[in-house]
């Protein structure tokens, strides 16, 4: 694993963030940059490989944060990265910002059962249920997300009833959703942390199983946004049920 670099970037919610795995060791830029992400994001590509003494074209795949988040947000990130992949040649990763979240609260806090919500606006919130499982494979031992309540939108009552239906004690709390509105914030759902915002960092670890595993990375011409909002409105539509 240690031959392994992977550069990974994000600009789907106000962070805008990039980090680079090389040698077993990582490097990391972040900053808030709302409204900015295109005028930061590229330069901290470039200050990221710089101080690790390497080009682009040294680098063996690119993760990025495929959302949720904002829309304008998830689409430069994922343009990023296709242009970025497209001109190196290189594979892609594709990460869920909720899950990175995830992983940052299990990095510093052991966290293995982890409520991740992000602020989406008009009232919902993107938001999704996480176990940490342990995976052993043939190039060592990764942790694995599994969603228990699926990445989806939705409004802060929605999350209550589908967490009452769920066994969530012992719970960490993730993102920016659970402050933003008072009936999620009043709820004592678990413990609350400073991990509001995904980070590149953390999508490091992620996609490095993904790397190893056959099938598990793709091509710059398939890289999707996800925006799930989009998608709920689509089913939503007369005949699309």
């Amino acid at each position: 694993m240690k031959n392994v670099t992977l550069l990974a970037l994000d600009t789907a919610t106000e962070a805008c963030s990039v980090a680079l795995l090389r040698g077993g060791e990582k490097i990391h830029l972040e900053q808030l940059a709302q409204r900015e992400h295109t005028k930061h994001i590229l330069p901290m590509v470039d200050q990221v490989l710089a101080q690790a003494g390497i080009t682009l074209n040294q680098v063996d795949a690119l993760a990025f944060g495929r959302g949720p988040g904002s829309f304008t947000g998830v689409r430069i990130g994922a343009g990023i990265a296709q242009g970025l992949a497209f001109g190196a040649n290189l594979p892609v990763i594709p990460i869920s910002n909720l899950a990175a979240m995830a992983h940052a609260a299990y990095v510093q806090y052991q966290a293995e059962t982890v409520l991740s919500a992000i602020d989406a606006r008009m009232n919902e919130v993107y938001f999704a249920q996480w176990q940490a499982q342990k995976v052993r494979s043939d190039f060592g031992t990764f942790l694995h997300w599994q969603p228990v309540i699926e990445e989806q939108v939705c409004n802060p009552q929605n999350v209550l009833e589908q967490l009452a239906r769920q066994e969530y004690s012992g719970a960490v709390l993730v993102g920016t959703g659970w402050a933003a509105y008072p009936q999620l914030a009043e709820a004592n759902l678990g413990k609350t942390t400073d991990i509001t915002l995904p980070s590149a960092l953390y999508m490091l670890d992620l996609a490095l199983p993904q790397w190893f595993a056959a099938g598990q990375v793709i091509s710059p011409l398939e890289i999707e946004p996800i925006y799930l909002r989009n998608e709920v409105t689509w089913k939503k539509l007369p005949g699309r049920e």
